[in-house]
């Protein structure tokens, strides 16, 4: 659970919230009125989110090229000996 600090104490506070954020791991909510406003996360939590809102056909693009890097048209027609012929159109 993250630790919830109103922004008005967290102006005074805010060098020890960033580290209790980087160097303890805290997630810490700040408040207006008793009703959550914004978020301190560390820059790695906050890597994971931007990933989980990627639309899954990315997500799955992207995993493929860091595994494998994209054959191109002109390397794979190298690659089987494939020659490009032009045909006129009609």
């Amino acid at each position: 659970m993250a630790h919830e600090v109103p922004v008005t104490q967290a102006r005074a506070e805010l060098a020890e919230l960033i580290n209790r954020v980087v160097y303890g791991g805290e997630r810490v909510v700040l408040t207006r009125h008793g009703k959550p406003l914004v978020a301190l996360v560390s820059a790695a939590d906050l890597e994971r989110l931007q990933e989980c809102e990627l639309p899954e056909e990315e997500q799955v693009i992207s995993t493929v090229s860091a595994v494998r890097p994209a054959a191109s048209a002109t390397g794979e027609r190298r690659r089987f000996g494939i020659a490009a012929e032009h045909r006129p159109s009609h």
